[in-house]
């Protein structure tokens, strides 16, 4: 007699609880009350009474909107009220180990803005031009957004790329000669992508091939090239200035309906080239990281080179080429300002925008739609100066040259957030 006995299966399933944890800092609370508290020391102490002028519209807009006049007191303590609700918001999440969200500091962004503006052109007699204040924003922003997308190429590579600024100077130099000389800026702009091209070159071949400090390097280049172009610009194009440093700019095109549309119109649609050119580049650089196998392949080679190289892609050509094509990118960056900006070139007339454009890389973690937007930020940073000294702000001169610098360290230092750079960045390959 046989008995069977049926013994269940007790084994238990583990379940796999998958947890996000997302790491709350108070650093975007630390800032945004330092800058809310400040600006209330500011109302305070330094009261400006009297209404303010906002013009929002061109002549030649479809139709046009009317002068926006508010009382400037009682606007600059209403932005500062919403601010001071939005910090301790922050602060509550915060504490709570949740994260505010995004729109909230762009929120606060905006209204402290607005308020300072409100206070700086009270009593103006005259308009505070909105359209300028943004047109000029995005043409200072090229040259930092330029660079900005070189960067993001190289250090999704595994390059730290310090030489910004030195590619800058270079197409900048390199455009007005070539410029001058062929009496076109088309000729010259392209001059410009080769000399970028040229200290992307001895970038890599440095930093790749003989594995030195990229640190280091990116500095000793850009100290060669501003040395270099402002030898040249007082021994060659100092005495030739009418032959060899008096380009012919780009002309606006503006795209017809659009041009024509109140505020965005003159902004976005009543550009040159360059200008258009930038849009077309964030979006093709974006696609070509992300979306391509060249792509995929480059940030291999910036995460994790060895992996890279045991599955076949050659790591040296790879970081070759991410180098060059962003020596490229800056170049026509640096193009800007003596072809678009102005008609010749001037000392050290990048004045710190190609680090202006590694902040934005930081600040943008390294994607290249991000990078572009702080790039614009820096830019409004930089053309808020020139709109205030028009309406008579009673800010001295000297703190308004402070601001782009002041935004990008409060921007890199407190509104970054958790910011993680490619793993092999600065870290030099040797095969086997």
């Amino acid at each position: 007699m046989s008995a069977t006995i049926d013994v269940p299966s007790a084994a238990p399933q583990a379940s796999a609880e998958v947890r996000h944890v997302t790491q709350v800092t108070w650093k975007t609370t630390l800032v945004l009350g330092v800058v809310t508290v400040l600006y209330g020391v500011l109302l305070l102490l330094a009261p400006h009474e009297g209404d303010s002028r906002f013009a929002l519209s061109n002549a030649g807009d479809f139709f046009t909107i009317p002068v926006v006049v508010v009382p400037a007191m009682a606007t600059a303590w209403v932005c500062f009220v919403i601010a001071a609700i939005v910090t301790t918001a922050s602060a509550w999440l915060t504490r709570s180990a949740r994260r505010l969200p995004a729109w909230a500091v762009a929120l606060a962004a905006v209204v402290l803005l607005v308020g300072f503006l409100a206070w700086a052109a009270a009593g103006s007699p005259r308009d505070l031009s909105v359209v300028g204040l943004l047109g000029g924003a995005v043409l200072l922003s090229v040259p930092i957004v330029y660079g900005a997308l070189g960067g993001v190429l190289c250090e999704r590579a595994g390059v730290v790329n310090i030489a910004i600024e030195g590619q800058l100077l270079a197409g900048a130099f390199t455009a007005a000669i070539v410029g001058s000389i062929t009496d076109s800026p088309y000729v010259g702009a392209f001059a410009a992508v080769l000399a970028g091209v040229l200290v992307g070159a001895v970038l890599g071949l440095f930093t790749i091939t003989y594995h030195v400090n990229q640190v280091i390097v990116g500095v000793v280049l850009n100290v060669l090239v501003i040395g270099l172009t402002s030898f040249l610009y007082s021994q060659l194009l100092v005495p030739q200035t009418e032959a060899l440093n008096a380009t012919t700019r780009f002309t606006r095109i503006g795209i017809p309906f659009l041009e024509r549309i109140p505020v965005i119109g003159p902004v976005l649609f009543d550009q040159t080239i360059i200008v258009y050119l930038m849009v077309v580049a964030v979006a093709v650089v974006w696609f070509a990281l992300f979306r391509t196998r060249w792509g995929l392949r480059t940030r291999a080679v910036g995460e994790h080179p060895l992996a890279a190289d045991t599955v076949g892609i050659d790591v040296v050509r790879t970081r070759y080429r991410a180098v060059l094509w962003a020596g490229a990118v800056a170049g026509l960056g640096g193009a800007f300002y003596t072809v678009v900006s102005i008609n010749q070139f001037g000392k050290e007339m990048t004045a710190g925008a190609g680090f202006i454009a590694l902040a934005a890389v930081i600040f943008g973690k390294w994607n290249p739609v991000r990078a572009a937007l702080a790039g614009l930020l820096f830019g409004f940073a930089s053309n808020l100066q020139s709109v205030l000294s028009v309406v008579g702000s009673p800010v001295p001169s000297q703190f308004m040259l402070m601001v782009p610098y002041v935004v990008t360290i409060l921007a890199v230092a407190g509104l970054v957030g958790r910011s993680r750079p490619p793993a092999a960045e600065g870290v030099p390959y040797v095969k086997g």
